[in-house]
């Protein structure tokens, strides 16, 4: 199976789905609950059917395949996540552009929407390494990684030049096959207390 093939994902926490147009909805409700940093890329409630697009284009281009994450326990999508910068050839993919709206946020839905992205990653499309990138000012965003057992890469200086014209210095980090048992046992851990 490839990086970009869509699929849907489920645990007993979250389903992962192909994203399409009639999650807008729910997205612009889950959107709205937020209030975004000048260091995210959260789109506003009025944002989601523009970034909906990109993303959908992007898939149609092959270079992203994104997700909508439903929390089973209300049915509701609560936000969105990708597989980005996939190169199938190499079998590496970044996760990102994730965000879900505030009342997902510090449940299972995080770690359980991370745990079935790995394991496809690495247990069905033979990833040689998954990596997840952040703003260095995304304090927040970098703790949950490293609480993933991701390993720091480094820092990509001047990386991006973000929509107000500063600019990002990327925090990039990885997981590698053999880290990745580890890795699934943490958020098992997590998923069951």
């Amino acid at each position: 199976m490839r990086l970009l093939d869509e699929i849907t994902l489920q645990d007993e926490f979250v389903r992962l789905e192909p994203l399409c147009h009639e999650h807008a909805d729910d997205l612009r409700r889950a959107a709205a609950t937020l209030s975004s940093a000048w260091y995210t890329s959260v789109p506003s409630a009025e944002e989601v059917p523009a970034e909906l697009e990109r993303r959908l284009a992007l898939r149609g281009a092959g270079g992203m395949n994104p997700f909508a994450v439903r929390r089973l326990q209300t049915g509701e999508v609560v936000g969105m996540t990708t597989f980005c910068n996939i190169d199938q050839p190499n079998r590496r993919v970044e996760i990102g552009y994730t965000w879900i709206g505030a009342s997902a946020q510090r449940t299972e839905v995080n770690p359980a929407m991370k745990r079935l992205l790995l394991a496809h990653a690495f247990d069905t499309c033979d990833a040689i390494a998954v990596s997840l990138m952040t703003h260095f000012h995304n304090r927040q965003s970098r703790a949950a990684i490293e609480r993933l057992g991701a390993k720091l890469d480094g820092i990509l200086r001047n990386h991006r030049i973000m929509p107000d014209g500063s600019l990002r210095d990327t925090v990039a980090y990885s997981i590698l096959p053999h880290e990745w048992p580890a890795v699934r046992n943490g958020l098992d851990a997590r998923l069951t207390s």
